[in-house]
């Protein structure tokens, strides 16, 4: 069995955390017809990458010369692995970095048999082919230069492993937000919709103003006319998209707040169209202090992530962000 040291481990790490970058931006990048910074991090890593050549050779070294257990063993071993990374960052995140659930044969849309297959016809071309090489390259370096380089290594993956983190924490909180936001006006518009009919106020003005469908048109619509632009920076249109969503949001629930005055002065006073006002003013406040900052940070993980998904409501608001981004 081969044996190195932890700080050639660590190099090994980051070499193929940068192979599986290349590879999967280029190949991702054919496939969306535009380059697309393919992962997680924002750095040209990715872990899933380095973390399974690191464990297929931890498993398939000691059986090199037997190309059916290394077939079989690196199978096994980079699809458990696969599993259990995308189980978790769907459980943390709330977004399913890749799905395989249209693939046959998937378990649970984390991995499916042709993925398996090709793990371990991959551990085969790594084993004999790529790592001979890149072995003795390694073994050419000297000790002294190992640690030092590793350590520096794992120091700077480390902090962009907490920024990327932490954007992905952001993405999911705004996943959960705007979803909360969409029900939570649609839910006011139906309140304030019902209170008005009980006023006898004028429903076909009222509903031309704050009906849900109404609302998204008019949202897609500030998104194409943003999506026009497209001589103009990619912030630009970003920002312009966030400010119509948000413009449209807060037009809305200022039609809301009207009915809900109007109908306040014709009926007598009523403790939930005080309560309904006081959210709808909460929501206001909220809107107009929202900054497009963690919204760019939430569409360069989508972009880099162009299959990713998600569950239930938070779905539309993802498809809804990825349209922001389009060019």
């Amino acid at each position: 069995m081969h044996i190195y040291s932890t700080g050639q481990w660590v190099l090994l790490f980051f070499f193929y955390c940068f192979c599986g970058w290349v590879w999967e931006s280029c190949y991702v990048s054919l496939c969306q017809r535009r380059w697309v910074n393919r992962g997680f991090l924002h750095g040209p890593l990715l872990p899933i990458y380095g973390f399974g050549a690191i464990l297929i050779l931890f498993v398939t070294l000691p059986v090199e010369n037997d190309l059916r257990l290394v077939w079989l063993l690196g199978m096994l071993a980079a699809t458990a692995l696969e599993y259990v990374v995308g189980a978790a960052m769907e459980r943390l995140f709330q977004v399913r970095y890749w799905d395989y659930s249209k693939h046959r044969f998937n378990l649970h849309g984390y991995i499916c048999l042709s993925s398996s297959i090709a793990w371990g016809f991959f551990s085969i071309l790594l084993v004999r082919f790529v790592h001979p090489p890149v072995g003795r390259l390694l073994a050419d370096v000297p000790s002294w230069v190992v640690d030092p380089l590793a350590l520096a290594l794992t120091a700077a993956f480390t902090v962009d492993v907490v920024r990327s983190v932490q954007a992905a924490l952001d993405l999911r909180e705004m996943l959960v937000k705007l979803t909360e936001e969409n029900e939570d006006l649609r839910r006011l518009a139906r309140r304030a919709e019902i209170i008005a009919a009980f006023a006898e106020d004028d429903l076909r003005r009222f509903r031309e103003r704050t009906e849900v469908d109404t609302l998204q048109e008019r949202i897609q619509a500030g998104l194409r006319e943003a999506q026009a632009a497209r001589r103009s920076r990619r912030q630009e249109r970003i920002e312009a998209a966030f400010r119509r969503r948000t413009s449209a949001k807060l037009e809305a629930l200022s039609a809301i707040a009207e009915t809900l005055e109007h109908c306040r002065a014709r009926l007598p006073e009523s403790d939930e169209l005080d309560e309904l006002l006081e959210k709808v003013r909460t929501r206001q406040a909220a809107l107009r202090e929202r900054t497009a900052k963690s919204l760019r940070q939430s569409l360069r993980i989508l972009r880099g992530n162009p299959s990713a998904r998600t569950k239930g409501g938070l779905q539309e608001v993802l498809d809804a962000l990825r349209r922001m981004d389009e060019k």
